[in-house]
């Protein structure tokens, strides 16, 4: 691996998605303006207010999350507040309370909590 020189200017991150690996755990808040793959843990805070969430089989999160649209398939304890969608998939585990404008909970997942139907944008 090599760093660039400290007076060269790093180049600008291409736009696009995030990924949290298996083996990464993440304690505290994530602000991105990117959509964000969780495959690993996140304990804390999401903020991706104009991005999407989506929690992979194998990802699972702890966390107040305000996000544009998100996938469960894994497993999310906390709050979610979407302007767009929320699908929790059959494999997906939820426990806490939505506020979306589109929830969609397929057979098979499980949820526990409260919804709340927002106007959509």
């Amino acid at each position: 691996m090599t760093f660039p020189d400290k007076k060269d200017p790093l180049p600008a991150p291409p736009d696009g998605v995030s990924h949290l690996s298996q083996t990464s755990l993440i304690q505290g808040e994530i602000i991105s303006r990117e959509d964000l793959v969780v495959r690993g843990q996140v304990l804390g805070k999401i903020s991706l207010p104009e991005n999407d969430l989506q929690i992979d089989l194998i990802g699972r999160v702890e966390a107040e999350a305000r996000v544009r649209n998100v996938r469960i398939r894994g497993e999310y304890v906390g709050n979610i507040s979407a302007s767009g969608k929320v699908i929790i998939e059959s494999t997906g585990r939820m426990r806490g309370d939505l506020s979306a404008a589109v929830i969609s909970i397929e057979d098979g997942a499980k949820f526990k909590g409260t919804i709340k139907i927002l106007p959509k944008p």
